[in-house]
């Protein structure tokens, strides 16, 4: 008789099979079937069967946090497209549709948040791309206590002469929606570039390290409707090109109807986006002058510059340039509180050609720039990417009884090349000159007294030569194979960097660039966008006024002095006057 299996032998075999049980129910499918696929067994085959594969379906579930609660877009919802979003300092930014009512003053129009409280509303003005209505306000410091995520607020206006359908509009109260957070991946704008057909989309947080861009080949341009009836893709189509926060897309199929645009990347589900798209002919320009750009016909020499809070800066820069050659002036605004407005109203009624165009989105001047670029590539065949306190000089003009518009800083372009796509210049940095105030002469005339080593330049750029890319890094472009740098030993900038201290700390605010570490961040101390002897905080230091002073240097001061009179006064130019201060 045989004998019974040993203990020892019962408790292998129990080890085994719990074993192969555990297998079973814990193998992840995908490594099963190809377990399955792999084995000759046709049991084992049907153990566990093939599922047939899906393609995968785009949701947009991403695309909003609480898409249910949808501004319903109907006949009886005049202007659907209302979209919030909370910028840094708890800056609450609010976008209209285009059609909306617009409020008489800015001070006729409030935030209201759910649950009761509200703050006023300030118009920024209109966006240059989609032509929707921009307003800014604080969120309540009730609200701030509360746990993410937030609700947006309802704009509330009063028109001029509001009509019963813009009162109806503003009677209802339409369910709020989550607000989108800027501090997280976010697709912010879009343009249709008039010509090439592409759109421009912008977005943050895909492409987050300075020079690691994720290939196009990664991101997919998702458009879509978003109203009550849910979500709906259009087109979904593959980027062309992928560089900072900047997507270059095909157009969508022509299609009747407002559209909204995000980015899909790498399969994942597509991201928040607050950004619509509108066909070419549809888009508004966005800018706001009494000039707008002289029925936007090309010319020769356009300067970019983006800003904020520098009104009273702003006229020297123009009066200046203008006389030494530049046509047109397109000034970037990113949250002015000042009077920059007026500034360019009394500007374009003495005849220069200036436009404002919104920006609100903190941090983001590369993506500006590049905007800038290709919105303007039919109406400016050079531009000149220059902050206010920066001034194009060439030494050949230090001598010149008077500026010339024709053979001046047009001559600087003119004597390249034809492979030539980007000049650069040199930049001298001039520090404080002993001023302990803003010169009342203004800053050219104010400050003579500079460092003697150069470290940054800046560029003029022939917009027709950029990389479909359109990547920068603020101070250049990055240009086609065929065309190629050039250094000028022409011209030069003359950089006001460091100003009398009350002026200069306004920097600490917060940096535009998109790459460069805000200063009262304890990081990068050695960074060249920083300022040797300073700190994390805007404290002056000891002699101040007396820093940077290496080398005397009055060539721009004595020409501005005999071109325009000291600070800039009563001085006729090509029939325009020049006075500094009014």
């Amino acid at each position: 008789m045989q004998s019974p299996p040993s203990p020892r032998l019962l408790l292998l075999l129990a080890l085994a099979l719990a074993a192969l049980l555990a297998f079973l129910t814990s193998t992840p499918t995908a490594a099963l079937h190809h377990y399955a696929a792999s084995s000759s067994s046709p049991a084992r085959a049907l153990l566990v069967p093939q599922q047939p594969r899906t393609q995968h379906r785009l949701t947009l579930r991403a695309v909003r946090e609480d898409a249910s609660s949808a501004t319903p877009a109907n006949d009886d919802d005049l202007y659907p497209l209302q979209d919030a979003v909370l910028l840094p300092d708890w800056e609450v930014l609010v976008l209209l549709h285009p059609a909306a009512p617009e409020s008489s003053s800015s001070s006729n129009a409030t935030c209201a948040f759910p649950g009761g409280a509200a703050s006023p509303a300030r118009s920024l003005g209109r966006m240059p791309a989609s032509g929707r209505q921009a307003y800014t306000c604080a969120m309540p410091r009730p609200k701030r206590r509360r746990n993410k995520p937030f609700r947006a607020p309802r704009l509330v206006t009063t028109t001029t002469a509001p009509s019963s359908e813009s009162q109806s509009q503003q009677s209802r109260s339409p369910r709020s929606e989550m607000m989108l957070r800027w501090s997280g991946r976010l697709v912010y704008d879009a343009v249709a570039l008039p010509g090439t057909g592409d759109v421009l989309v912008l977005a943050k947080g895909v492409n987050p390290r300075q020079g690691v861009n994720r290939p196009a080949s990664d991101v997919q341009c998702v458009y879509y409707r978003h109203n009550a009836a849910g979500d709906g893709v259009v087109a979904s189509l593959p980027a062309a090109t992928s560089a900072q926060q900047v997507f270059r897309c095909p157009a969508p199929p022509a299609t009747a109807g407002d559209l909204r645009v995000t980015l899909a990347v790498a399969g994942g589900e597509p991201i928040p986006s607050m950004a619509t798209y509108s066909p070419p002919a549809a888009a508004s320009g966005g800018g706001s002058s009494s000039a707008q750009n002289k029925n936007n016909k090309k010319v020769v020499m356009c300067a970019c510059t983006m800003v904020r809070d520098v009104a009273k800066f702003l006229r020297e820069w123009v009066v200046y340039h203008a006389a030494v050659g530049v046509d047109r002036f397109l000034i970037y605004d990113n949250g002015s509180q000042d009077d920059l407005e007026g500034e360019v109203r009394q500007l374009s009624a003495a005849g220069f050609d200036v436009s404002t165009h919104v920006w609100p989105w903190p941090k983001t001047q590369e993506a500006g720039f590049s905007y800038a670029a290709a919105a303007h590539r039919d109406s400016c065949e050079w531009m000149a990417f220059v902050d206010v306190d920066e001034f194009i000089f060439s030494l050949r003009w230090a001598e010149s009884s008077r500026p010339s518009k024709s053979s001046m800083l047009r001559s600087v372009v003119a004597a390249v090349e034809p492979d030539v796509g980007q000049v650069t210049l040199g930049c001298k940095d001039f520090g404080p000159s002993g001023q302990t105030k803003h010169p009342e002469e203004g800053v050219t005339q104010g400050y003579a007294c500079r460092r003697r080593a150069e470290e940054r330049h800046k560029s003029v750029v022939r917009l027709d030569a950029l990389e479909p890319s359109l990547m920068n890094s603020i101070h250049h472009f990055e240009v086609r194979p065929e065309f190629r740098w050039e250094r000028s030993r022409q011209a030069r900038v003359n950089h006001y960097k460091y100003q009398a201290w009350d002026e200069f700390k306004v920097k600490f605010r917060r940096r535009v660039s998109t790459y460069v570490a805000d200063w009262t961040d304890p990081v990068n101390h050695g960074s060249k966008d920083r300022t040797p002897g300073l700190g994390f905080e805007a404290v002056e230091p000891e002699g101040w006024a007396h820093r940077f002073c290496e080398v005397e240097d009055t060539l721009l001061r004595d020409a501005t002095r005999r071109w325009f009179g000291v600070g800039f006064s009563n001085r006729q130019i090509q029939g325009r006057s020049y006075r500094l201060h009014t």
